[in-house]
C-alpha cells in the first residue's frame, strides 16, 4: 500500500470523499512539521507558523484523491491532472501533452485497462516542463500497455522544479483503467500517445483529471 487514509472535501464535486496521502510526501511533511512543533514549543512563532503553512501545502500536495472512470470500453483516460498544452501528430500517433502545475494532484493512473508490456526509463535534463525539448531531453519513464490489441503510451516527465519520478509497477502488470501507476514530485508534465485514428475529445488549454477525464477513443 501506497498510502495513508484521510478524510478530505473535493473542490471539484463540492463532495465529502474519502482521499489518501502517498507515503513518498511523510518525509516532507515530516521534516517541515518536527521543526515547526519545536519553533511553536520555544516560542519562535512566526517561524513555526510559516513551517506549518509549508507542512501543509505539502501535505496538500501528495494528496491522492479515488476516482472512478465513468466512459466507455475504448474510451482513454487522462494519466494525470494538469492542463493540456499540446496535441499534436508524432510519427503517426496522436499525441497529447498534460502540463501539472505544484497545485494539481500528481498521482499518476493507467490511461486504459490492459497489461504493461514495457516500462523504459531514461535519465535527463530538467527543463521547464512547458518546453516541448522536455519530451526528449528530460528526465522521462515511459509506459507501454496494451489492450485488446491497441497500444497506449504514456510518459512521465520531470520538470524543472520536479526531480523524482515515482513508478510503482512493473513490466507485466495488469491493470484496470484508472489504477494508480505511480507519481512525479513537484511540478512535471505527462504525454500520452494513442494509436493513429483516435478520436481526440480535448482541446489546447482544457483541464483535465487523472482516472476522471477521458482524452478520447480508441479507433
Amino acid at each position: 500500500m501506497h498510502t495513508a487514509n484521510l478524510a478530505l472535501r473535493d473542490t471539484s464535486s463540492d463532495l465529502f470523499y474519502r482521499m489518501t496521502i502517498a507515503k513518498e510526501g511523510y518525509p516532507y511533511i515530516a521534516v517541515l512539521a518536527v521543526p515547526a512543533a519545536a519553533a511553536l514549543i520555544i516560542g519562535w512563532l512566526w517561524f513555526g507558523i510559516v513551517l506549518i503553512g509549508f507542512a501543509l501545502f505539502v501535505t496538500y500536495f501528495f494528496r491522492d484523491p479515488n476516482r472512478t472512470f465513468q466512459g466507455t470500453g475504448r474510451e482513454v483516460a487522462s494519466p494525470a491532472d494538469g492542463k493540456v498544452v499540446w496535441i499534436r501528430n508524432e510519427n503517426g500517433l496522436e499525441a497529447i501533452s498534460i502540463f501539472l502545475s505544484v497545485f494539481d494532484v500528481h498521482i499518476n493512473r493507467a490511461p486504459i485497462s490492459g497489461k504493461i508490456s514495457e516500462i523504459e526509463y531514461h535519465k535527463g535534463k530538467f527543463l521547464i516542463a512547458y518546453d516541448e525539448r522536455a519530451s526528449v531531453e528530460n528526465e522521462r519513464n515511459s509506459i507501454t500497455m496494451n489492450h485488446q490489441g491497441q497500444v497506449v503510451r504514456f510518459v512521465q516527465i520531470a520538470g524543472l522544479i520536479a526531480r523524482r519520478i515515482v513508478c510503482w509497477r512493473k513490466t507485466g502488470d495488469s491493470l484496470a483503467i484508472g489504477d494508480k501507476i505511480g507519481l512525479i514530485k513537484f511540478g512535471s508534465r505527462v504525454d500520452v500517445f494513442l494509436p493513429a485514428g483516435s478520436k481526440i475529445y480535448v482541446k489546447r488549454g482544457d483541464r483535465v483529471e487523472g482516472g476522471k477525464t477521458a482524452l478520447g477513443e480508441l479507433p
